[in-house]
């Protein structure tokens, strides 16, 4: 699974249902949901 930040909790957590697509600028990003809050967490790839 895929860990991002979550800004509602101040804590790394585990996405549920992460989507992976990319920026306008060509970055890679995966969204996906806080299973704790449900706010949407991002993650940037390289």
């Amino acid at each position: 699974m895929t860990q991002g930040y979550c800004v509602k909790c101040k804590t790394m957590r585990e996405m549920q249902n992460p989507k992976i697509s990319t920026t306008k600028r060509g970055t890679k990003i995966a969204k996906g949901k806080c299973p704790h809050c449900g706010t949407t967490i991002c993650r940037m790839g390289g």
